[in-house]
């Protein structure tokens, strides 16, 4: 008996399907009362990401219940620094909280060889989730742009404008050049080894793309993100990467043709005849506004349809222009599955 297509990859191949396929960035997540649940029996975040048995658990159950057609590893995009040894926790309410690193003495504390263990147990849900999953449902690995992940890095943790990234980058940049070409290569290996354990299809979230201006923009994101395609391709050339430089959407043609991805994931700021045109040239994913879920509707049904139309005949994923919020009825994410899959006549 032939296995079922997996709709997900084909489409990131350079063929159009009738009716997209669907998955929405944080699929798995708080406004689903499964997730709370599992999350609470976790105990902590980061003990939850860890726990392969309750990660796989968590990113099967939006599978289970609407039926999309790739699941994302459930992880976080900080845990390249933490198995680096950067200290990390996650404050209820507050968000992540790192030790800064500002220096070349507090980068020297890096260690890339110390990350087998925490990656390990990340690959260990990777496997898992391969062979739970039905076969035609695509399994995305990802990680977090070089980049965006040393904003945080350098940060301590989220801020408003990446201020203390841009500054170090302006102010010394063969220091903040050696903490990114090191994001680079761990992340690579991280990659790859949920490549190994069974992922189908890779997803680089670049979050904060366009709190950079366009010079700085080819030097912190294009070219690591190039780099990153370059390396994956030549070990599993098989093997899809979508990018998702949020916030950057006039540079979005020019990254496409920089870095070759495969997948152009594009945020809700993004007009879309520039996304149907961006579809001549390479898979395009988005950009639904994560608040339209919140509100339903006619406005969310509008919407949805608008897309459908818009990118019809090219190569297209549906998705959201960044995560689902937690304040997200569950049955509005039902019915953007019932809408879009639905044919006429």
């Amino acid at each position: 008996m032939t296995r079922p297509t997996r709709k997900l990859l084909e489409t990131l191949k350079g063929h159009a399907q009738p009716i997209p396929p669907v998955w929405l960035m944080r699929q798995a997540g708080r406004y689903l009362p499964e997730y709370r649940a599992t999350r609470t029996k976790a105990g902590g975040f980061l003990d939850l990401c860890y726990t392969p048995e309750l990660a796989a658990e968590v990113t099967l159950q939006p599978i289970r219940r609407y039926g999309f057609d790739a699941a994302i590893l459930f992880a976080d995009i900080l845990l390249v620094p933490d198995a680096l040894g950067q200290p990390l926790s996650f404050q209820e309410g507050e968000g992540p909280k790192l030790a800064p690193i500002r220096s070349e003495a507090e980068l020297a504390t890096l260690k890339p060889e110390a990350t087998r263990p925490k990656f390990g147990r990340v690959f260990e849900t990777v496997a898992r989730l391969r062979q739970d999953l039905p076969h035609e449902t695509t399994l995305i690995g990802f990680c977090g742009a070089p980049w965006t992940v040393a904003t945080y890095m350098v940060a301590g943790g989220g801020s408003s404008d990446q201020a203390d990234a841009r500054a170090w980058a302006y102010r010394d940049p063969a220091g903040f050049g050696r903490l990114i070409d090191l994001l680079t290569d761990v992340s690579v290996e991280y990659l790859s080894g949920q490549v190994a354990a069974g992922a189908d299809a890779l997803q680089i979230f670049d979050t904060w793309a366009g709190s950079l201006p366009d010079n700085e923009f080819a030097r912190w994101v294009t070219e690591p993100t190039t780099r990153m395609v370059a390396a994956l391709k030549s070990r599993h050339p098989e093997i899809p990467t979508i990018a998702f430089p949020r916030g950057a959407a006039s540079q979005a043609k020019a990254f496409a043709a920089a870095t070759k991805v495969d997948g152009l994931s594009c945020d809700t700021s993004m007009p879309l005849p520039a996304m149907a045109d961006l579809g001549d040239t390479v898979c395009v994913q988005g950009n639904l506004d994560p608040l339209l879920l919140v509100a339903g509707g006619p406005a969310l049904d509008a919407r949805v349809d608008a897309l459908k139309a818009a990118m019809a005949g090219k190569p297209y994923i549906f998705n959201l222009g960044h995560g689902i919020v937690p304040q997200t009825p569950p049955e509005n994410v039902a019915r953007l599955i019932a809408r879009l899959r639905q044919t006429s006549g």
